[in-house]
């Protein structure tokens, strides 16, 4: 029989994305036995990171992970989770998460910003095509804004942050929230990679610690506090196996766009992504200057046409706008599949989008013969253990000392970069434990 390994802490968390590096972190600081469980590697430094091939290995199925309705979901699984394919943006929470809802952390956002400077890059490097989309969006009278980062070009010997930079930052110019992770090791830390949780262990409604697998070896962490930061995909499913037949049911997506149009001048492809941002709260959706890496260009293109998968030689001309919708909860995560459809809402807020995007390319210069829309990704799974339907205001379940803190929880889509807000509550859920166990 393989070996099973056996350990104790304080606090044991699951993922080490922004949620779950946040509260490990805080944890650790404030003196706790804290274990940390990342299912993925630290890819940081190797030779691969931030390159094609690097994506694939560390992304759920090599990036070939869809919804039963043919929506991609890329899906990092890795040290620092979604941060380390991230854009770098930081929006601070929607007003109705605390007008509606009551979560209120506006305190903990505000300290963030100001620990990791959060600001929008300087105008000389947002890019001259990008600032030519926002400029055509100001003259259709949509005022755009310089979109804050979580990027500081001084960090980096050499700042090269293109399209590219989704697949992982190789400048060393954008916050990974495995920084997190590398400063509460300093506080005593114990990290396991490579740790793929089951099951959450619960003995007379309280939690008593996880239970799963590294490599061949089972091993099991008993703790009275248990934080699922597994992420929209990952907490739900271990919940279900953990007896929460609800986790989820119903799931938002953030549902993601780009309409390119083509220009005979130098294009974004060479620009940091996501520099000019507009949000339609009315409406429903936000648009931001965004195109596919080169060679992820004609992997989409061709699933609209082949004519603009031909057009890959002119990458370097192309204008996108990027479109995330809020769209409605619907599908859900279950054991063996996801599933995600389009409501009529979804639809209505897309057709709305696309047409004001294609206004936008045509006054920015782009040949209206060129334009076209990309098929739709999922790019933040979310919404599926929601608060004020399985958690409460605190994040926790029914399940004394089990908490969840990652974009599962949110109650809506937030239509916007999530990680500042998820580091928010993070920083809101570690007060509240340790308040808790004084």
């Amino acid at each position: 029989m393989a070996e099973t390994l056996s350990f104790t802490a304080d606090a044991v968390v699951v993922g080490s994305g922004p949620g779950g590096a946040t509260t490990a972190r805080a944890l650790a600081k404030a003196g706790k036995k804290v274990m940390l469980l990342e299912r993925g590697l630290d890819h940081r430094d190797r030779s691969y990171y931030g390159t094609y091939v690097g994506a694939l290995m560390y992304s759920d199925r090599m990036s070939l992970l869809f919804t039963k309705e043919g929506l991609q979901i890329v899906r990092p699984l890795m040290l620092g989770g979604a941060t380390g394919m991230y854009c770098g943006c930081a929006a601070r929470p929607p007003a109705w998460l605390k007008r509606k809802y009551k979560i209120d952390i506006d305190k903990e956002v505000l300290e963030t910003e100001k620990e990791l400077s959060i600001a929008p890059l300087p105008a000389d490097l947002r890019g001259k095509a990008s600032t030519r989309i926002a400029e055509a969006a100001g003259d259709l009278g949509y005022r755009w804004y310089a979109q804050p980062k979580f990027m500081q070009p001084s960090r980096s010997g050499h700042f090269d942050c293109t399209a590219s930079c989704v697949l992982g930052c190789r400048c060393g110019a954008k916050w990974n929230a495995a920084e997190y992770v590398d400063e509460a090791a300093g506080y005593g830390l114990e990290l396991l990679t490579g740790a793929r949780v089951k099951r959450v262990l619960v003995e007379g409604g309280q939690a008593a610690g996880v239970e799963g697998r590294m490599g061949m070896k089972a091993f099991t962490v008993r703790a009275g506090t248990v934080v699922l930061a597994a992420g929209g995909i990952g907490s739900p499913r271990i919940l279900q196996e953990s007896g929460f037949g609800d986790a989820g049911a119903g799931m938002t997506m953030d549902t993601t766009v780009m309409v390119y149009g083509f220009i005979k001048d130098r294009g974004i492809g060479k620009e940091p992504p996501m520099t000019w941002s507009w949000e339609n709260d009315e409406d429903g959706y936000m648009l931001s200057t965004l195109i596919d890496p080169w060679l992820l260009y004609p992997l989409g293109a061709v699933r609209v046409g082949l004519r603009h998968a031909l057009k890959w030689p002119r990458w370097g001309n192309i204008l996108g706008v990027m479109i995330k919708l809020k769209d409605d909860i619907s599908g859900g995560v279950y054991p063996k599949y996801i599933s995600k459809q389009l409501t009529a809402g979804d639809r209505s807020r897309l057709s709305k989008a696309e047409a004001l995007c294609k206004r936008i390319l045509l006054k920015a210069g782009a040949d209206s013969s060129s334009i076209f829309t990309r098929p739709l990704m999922g790019t933040h799974p979310s919404g599926t253990v929601r608060i004020d339907t399985m958690l409460d205001k605190n994040l926790m379940t029914g399940t004394r000392g089990l908490y969840v803190c990652d974009a599962s929880v949110f109650p809506e889509s937030l239509d916007r970069p999530t990680v500042l807000t998820i580091i928010g509550l993070g920083k809101r859920l570690s007060g509240h434990i340790i308040k808790q166990k004084k």
